[in-house]
């Protein structure tokens, strides 16, 4: 990955980091360009994305604000991980399932 690449995929790899409409619109912007920069925030973000909805089904079961306000905070740090790491033009994975993310998402942006 380039400079270059880093720089003109630095917008789409934030905007892959806001809500799923984000990701939405940065796939199919990024469909055309294939920038590896970009690619790699969208499989980043999809996982997290989904790990939080998945997990949040579970963690919807328990009737503690412990648990709850526990897993909220955990996917938030993950986020602005993330997000800070698309904002500083590194591609970094996310702590813990990063790497996972990566190869299971790995059609994505090829």
């Amino acid at each position: 990955m380039t400079q270059q690449d880093i720089k003109e995929g630095k917008g789409l790899a934030i905007v892959s980091y806001l809500a799923l409409i984000g990701i939405i619109i940065a796939y199919f912007l990024n469909n055309d360009k294939n920038n590896p920069f970009t690619a790699f925030h969208l499989r980043q973000s999809i996982g997290l994305w989904l790990m939080f909805h998945l997990l949040g089904f579970v963690v919807s079961g328990f009737d503690n604000w412990g648990v709850t306000s526990g897993f909220y905070l955990f996917f938030c740090v993950l986020f602005i991980y993330g997000l800070i790491n698309a904002i500083m033009g590194k591609a970094q994975t996310v702590p813990i399932l990063g790497e996972l993310f990566q190869k299971w998402f790995s059609n994505i942006g090829r």
